[in-house]
């Protein structure tokens, strides 16, 4: 596990070296492994857009990062001196995001849609949905987040995502409203472009949860299988079980008991739904029928992984809040596929059999 991912140093130019739980690289390794992502971005944008305009406005803020990092190491800044950190969870955020959106163009050009339109929906439902998962988060643990905090400290508590603290159905209630707003300001019909990012949703999941677990949040609970897992001190699930319950710490304090590695359960089943969808949409019988079906399935594979989950302790008629929100996620799922149903079979023409009569002779 590592809330800290790596971290970049700006007084040596090609170090590479493990210290402690951190990876320490010199700032010329972070220049050149940005270029290869840069020269991939930009090939995969010209492949989708061939759009040499779009390609060109691209690389001004591909190029803006190197400059910055070979300009840092001059500048008698702070942060030139600690180093960058690159925080695992924030790290899986981006490349899901980038993974999700890269496919969902893809869907969109099946569909007769520009991918531009997905690029430029992503931004609507990332702000949107963060604003909606930040504040569940922060609803569920806000004495242990925001308690006795004041002033800056208290502003960048509430806006730290880089260190982990979203819940993901914030996201959908946030991403659906940016989703119905954009489709209203363009024009574009709102199931169809649910069903083009639909699979991409979990895609951006299933990398999301591998920086829950690096981050160590969303922890499970005791486990005695081979494939448990324990955190180490600087995680938040030790520092979160120190307060909650020391009784699933090791007694030396180095790490806490085995645990279920839920992060990686969730992590595999978001990248199965994704795969299901991604098969589904080619053969959806009506518009939403993707959309409608991820709503579906989804709550079940929440609920069923809340019951090994240990991070949610409030329990409304013995549910946690997700257990709750799946219930009834998976009847309004349910209930938007019947209605699709129904209204597509309203809007099917009937064939209609004519009658034919013999001609007497």
């Amino acid at each position: 596990m590592r809330k800290v991912l790596l971290r970049i140093i700006f007084d040596q130019l090609w170090l590479l070296q493990s210290q402690g739980n951190e990876l320490l690289v010199g700032y010329g390794w972070a220049i050149v492994a940005w270029c290869v992502c840069a020269a991939v971005g930009l090939g995969v944008l010209w492949k989708l857009t061939r759009d040499m305009q779009q390609v060109k406005s691209s690389l001004l803020f591909w190029g803006a990062i190197p400059a910055v990092l070979a300009i840092l190491p001059r500048l008698n800044l702070p942060v030139a001196q600690s180093g960058i950190p690159v925080f695992g969870y924030g790290f899986m955020m981006f490349v899901g995001f980038s993974t999700g959106t890269v496919l969902a163009a893809r869907r969109a050009k099946s569909v007769g849609l520009e991918p531009d339109v997905v690029w430029d929906l992503m931004m609507w439902l990332l702000i949107p949905g963060l604003i909606g998962a930040r504040i569940i988060y922060l609803s569920q643990n806000w004495q242990r987040v925001m308690g006795g905090k004041t002033g800056v400290e208290f502003f960048k508590s509430a806006i730290a995502l880089w260190d982990g603290g979203i819940v993901f159905y914030g996201c959908i209630i946030g991403g659906v409203v940016g989703l119905l707003i954009y489709c209203r300001r363009i024009g574009v019909p709102a199931l169809q472009l649910a069903d083009v990012i639909m699979p991409s949703l979990f895609v951006g999941l299933g990398f999301g949860r591998i920086g829950c677990f690096l981050y160590g949040c969303c922890y499970g609970g005791v486990c005695d299988l081979p494939w448990a897992v324990q955190f180490p001190p600087d995680s938040m699930t030790f520092e979160a079980l120190t307060v909650k319950n020391s009784d699933m710490l090791m007694a030396d304090g180095s790490a806490t008991v085995p645990l279920h590695p839920t992060q990686i359960y969730s992590s595999a089943l978001a990248f199965l739904l994704a795969g299901i969808l991604t098969w589904y949409f080619r053969r959806r019988p009506f518009e939403g029928a993707v959309f409608a079906l991820g709503w579906m399935l989804y709550p079940v594979n929440r609920f069923i992984l809340e019951s090994i989950r240990d991070d949610e302790p409030d329990r409304l008629l013995g549910m946690t809040f997700s257990q709750s929100m799946s219930v009834a996620l998976f009847v309004m799922g349910c209930v938007l596929m019947f209605w699709l149903q129904s209204q597509n079979r309203r809007q099917s023409p009937e064939s209609t059999a004519q009658p034919t009569a013999d001609t007497p002779t």
